[in-house]
């Protein structure tokens, strides 16, 4: 006797974290044509490493909004899940560009020492303080989504990281005025890229532990096998799977075998409990199999 207890939860992004992404973009893709002709007119790579920044986020925000009009598309036949995923691939994707975007920094910065470009201070200051102001919309308009999406939180963290950016350059900034240190464009390029490379790898692994099926770090599945093991009437607990369609989507599935020829009430008071276990570690979708002592079938032949 099985029983499929419900269905994955709707993608916890809705219409309103979609309409904040787009909004989003608007305002970066205004700021970035700004920020680009400035930090190209006047030779800076600080600014052209702030402008490389919003670039991935606007990468980031366009695969994010896309992933998540995807997901609001019904299952088929075909893809019996749906297209949750998607947000994930973007995810590594962007995590993958942000890495790619650092080290051409850093590389660049290099090729340049020996031969600082003279940077005007106050074109620095001015650009990089319009560029705070709009990561910082678009921080407070994505903030409160991006506890609930993959996609919103990749968008959400490169926009963060690019606030820092600005804030780096303003220094950078400042100290050209003040000190005429021109050496300070590089050094803070180089800081900024090195700030963004372990965010990047966290945020790409974070996909990927997904994507390779391991079990949510908030799952103590040890614990629950333990549990259902306890239920009266259970005498094996085995293919016990937990894994996670996107974030905030976790299933499961098991099987629980009791004794042979047990009565039918056995097997609902064990489905009853073993729904309570797995509900009391936050698995409402689970599908559960009761099955009796020598029924198993095919599962003890299967490697998986």
């Amino acid at each position: 006797m099985g029983h499929d207890h419900g269905h994955p939860h709707p993608t916890p992004s809705g219409p309103g974290a979609l309409r904040r992404m787009l909004i989003a973009l608007s305002i970066l893709t205004t700021f970035l044509v700004i920020e680009v002709v400035v930090a190209v007119a006047i030779g800076s790579l600080a600014l052209l490493a702030d402008a490389g920044h919003i670039l991935t986020d606007l990468v980031a925000l366009a695969m994010g909004a896309f992933a998540l009009l995807l997901a609001r598309r019904p299952p088929t036949v075909r893809r019996t899940f749906g297209w949750h995923r998607a947000e994930v691939l973007t995810t590594v994707f962007n995590a993958v560009l942000l890495i790619a975007l650092a080290i051409y920094i850093v590389v660049e910065a290099i090729n340049r020492v020996g031969e600082p470009t003279e940077i005007p201070g106050s074109w620095l200051i001015i650009v990089a303080a319009i560029g705070l102001l709009a990561n910082g919309v678009v921080i407070m308009m994505l903030r409160s989504s991006a506890g609930d999406s993959l996609a919103v939180r990749s968008a959400y963290l490169e926009v963060l990281a690019d606030a820092i950016s600005s804030v780096g350059v303003i220094i950078a900034g400042i100290v050209l005025l003040t000190t005429g240190w021109m050496y300070v464009d590089l050094v803070v390029a180089i800081a900024i890229s090195l700030w963004v490379v372990p965010r990047a790898i966290l945020l790409g692994l974070s996909a990927l532990r997904i994507l390779t099926e391991q079990s949510p770090k908030s799952v103590d599945v040890a614990a629950i096998e333990r549990e259902l093991r306890q239920i009266d009437g259970v005498l094996d607990v085995h293919d016990l799977h937990v894994w996670s369609l996107t974030i905030g989507m976790d299933a499961a599935t098991v099987h629980l075998t009791t004794t042979a020829n047990a009565p039918a009430a056995l097997g609902s008071s064990v489905l009853g409990s073993a729904r309570v276990v797995l509900g009391a570690h936050r698995l409402e979708h689970a599908t559960i199999q009761v099955e009796q002592q020598g029924q198993q079938g095919q599962c003890s032949e299967l490697s998986w």
